[in-house]
């Protein structure tokens, strides 16, 4: 299976139009260097973000009916954040489809948080502009209900973090509880960026993640984790 369609199977959306697509996957930096004729992935991230975000709040209005507009709004900024956004992409192996500049990519920006949840928000849009509202609406649906978020608005109601879920889902299985690793640090102090991998006892690796903080960093690499447990359990349920 090509990366392409290892992605497209992960997000439950196969694209008709491949440059749109591959426009998607294009930041920035690469169009820049291949010719200001490329179109790269910033409109389509500008429209991916408006299209986010209604669907996240639709999801919430119509399941959370507990909920007042403050609480709504603070479980939106969970499902939406940069980090959960992140974490979609390093579970369903986005990083990998990127066209990045070279300076971008010598600076690590494959790994970037930042770089990953714009890319995620682009892919949303293109969903949009070839398959619309709803199709764009299943595909995020279908990446918070396989837990790559880590259960965001379960958390906004008093649910566990992904370290504690992800903790539970292995000794469920028998297994020990997972091993975090710091892999390196980017950026100035004031905005630095951390990577952990997350690994079983036994050495083999599950996940990695970013974060301005260990924490936040370990929490995105259980999250990744999660949610690539979670879609290997849909393919076995093909």
């Amino acid at each position: 299976m090509t990366k392409a369609k290892h992605f497209e199977r992960a997000i439950g959306y196969v694209f008709r139009n491949r440059e749109l697509f591959e426009e998607a996957l294009t930041h920035a930096s690469y169009a820049n260097e291949n010719g200001r004729a490329m179109a790269s992935n910033q409109r389509l991230e500008f429209l991916g973000d408006a299209v986010l975000g209604l669907c996240v709040s639709e999801r919430l209005y119509r399941e959370r009916s507990k909920l007042d507009e403050g609480e709504l709004s603070k479980a939106r900024s969970l499902v939406v954040r940069e980090a959960t956004l992140a974490s979609w992409a390093l579970a369903t192996r986005l990083p990998e489809l990127l066209k990045l500049g070279r300076g971008l990519e010598g600076q690590g920006g494959r790994h970037n948080p930042s770089v990953l949840a714009d890319a995620m928000e682009a892919v949303f849009g293109a969903v949009f502009i070839e398959g619309g509202y709803e199709a764009s609406r299943d595909v995020i649906y279908r990446l918070i209900e396989l837990g790559a978020d880590a259960s965001p608005e379960q958390r906004a109601d008093g649910g566990k973090d992904p370290k504690s879920l992800l903790q539970e889902l292995l000794q469920a299985r028998g297994e020990k509880p997972p091993v975090y690793r710091m892999l390196g640090r980017t950026g100035p102090d004031h905005a630095a960026v951390f990577e952990v991998e997350a690994s079983m006892a036994d050495g083999s690796v599950l996940s990695r993640g970013m974060g301005n903080s260990i924490k936040t960093a370990e929490f995105s690499a259980a999250a990744a984790a999660l949610s690539a447990f979670r879609l290997d359990w849909k393919e076995d349920e093909r």
